[in-house]
């Protein structure tokens, strides 16, 4: 049986199909207001639903109840392996609660973060699942005074209070320097990530407190910031933390990208690692076993940083008054071959 109007299949089509009022079929095809249907009705919507063809129309949808059924996920590097779990953690957290995610990427520029997001917002989304905040972020001060709903993951802001999904970041640091103290190491070094970021400057402030708490030579810990993230930048930070002083037997990268980097110059140097000097990195992002040697690093539970801040925006969406709370996930150490007691 098919409708008598020509065109699209509407919801009216659905309900004449099998008897019932329009309204009772798009609960019924709603998945936040299913469970107001019987479950033998839903099953004779999406019957008729599939038998003629139909489909929601999410933006009649939208202009008709103010709501979109989608969030923005902002993120600054998709070529970023750390960040694809993260947003398959998003997605499974909203799927359940029928909504959908666009993902935006910024490529780290403020400009296109700008655009991306107004982007974001003109398509109605009901919040923003934001990965690129910095400690002074204009921008997310603007949406936070304008109302927008947000929740940030991996990394947080001084001011304003927004809430925040984060890895325990001075604890997986502590983890790593503890690690290389175990194995006799006392001349370590830290590659910090840049410091207008939350994870850069609470790792790099944690990498301190632990090479003094453990009693390491801290004369003081040599520690090189990064300009970015990435391979490159930990490279450079490595070259010119060994140009200015001996060399450590065991270096801390605030994230895996920056690991890489100082793998480039223990190549480029003649340095064996970890016979020369051990490593240990951030984040434990994919097919880090396959690098010679397998990189030690800290796991991160990038799935659930996704599924809790999907989770924590969608209760603030649909709880107004719900004031969330900041969440710090638990971190652990997974030991490779990148580290082994010092030379002797």
């Amino acid at each position: 049986m098919t409708p008598d109007r020509p065109g699209r299949p509407t919801l009216r089509d659905v309900a004449d199909l099998i008897g019932v009022h329009p309204t009772t079929v798009s609960r019924a095809l709603n998945p936040k207001s299913r469970s107001q249907v019987g479950a033998e009705t839903v099953r004779r919507v999406e019957k008729a639903a599939k038998e003629l063809g139909y489909r929601p129309n999410p933006i009649a949808l939208s202009l008709r109840t103010a709501r979109s059924g989608s969030v923005g996920v902002v993120i600054p590097d998709l070529t970023n392996p750390f960040f694809p779990p993260i947003v398959r953690g998003v997605e499974a957290a909203l799927e359940p609660r029928g909504y959908d995610a666009w993902i935006v990427n910024t490529d780290n520029d403020p400009d296109r973060e700008r655009a991306r997001i107004e982007s974001l917002r003109s398509r109605r989304v009901e919040g923003l699942i934001i990965a690129t905040a910095q400690l002074d972020h204009p921008l997310l001060r603007e949406l936070h005074d304008e109302g927008v709903r947000m929740v940030l993951v991996n990394r947080k802001v001084s001011a304003p209070a927004i809430p925040c999904v984060t890895p325990d970041d001075a604890a997986g640091i502590e983890l790593a320097v503890r690690h290389l103290a175990g194995l006799g190491h006392t001349r370590v070094a830290h590659v910090a990530g840049p410091g207008h970021t939350s994870t850069g400057r609470t790792r790099a402030r944690a990498f301190r407190h632990a090479v003094r708490d453990l009693g390491l030579d801290d004369d003081p810990a040599p520690v090189a910031e990064a300009a970015s993230w990435t391979e490159a930048a930990g490279a450079d930070a490595l070259r010119g933390l060994l140009d200015r002083g001996p060399l450590p037997t065991a270096v801390v990268a605030g994230n895996d990208l920056l690991a890489f980097g100082c793998y480039d110059v223990f190549a480029e140097r003649g340095l064996s690692c970890p016979g020369d000097v051990s490593l240990v990195g951030f984040n434990n992002m994919p097919f880090l076993d396959k690098l010679h040697p397998p990189l030690t690093t800290v796991g991160v539970p990038h799935h659930d940083l996704g599924a809790e801040a999907a989770r924590m925006l969608l209760d603030s969406i649909e709880e107004p008054a719900h004031r969330p709370r900041s969440l710090l996930l638990p971190v652990d150490l997974v030991v490779r071959g990148s580290t082994a007691p010092p030379p002797v």
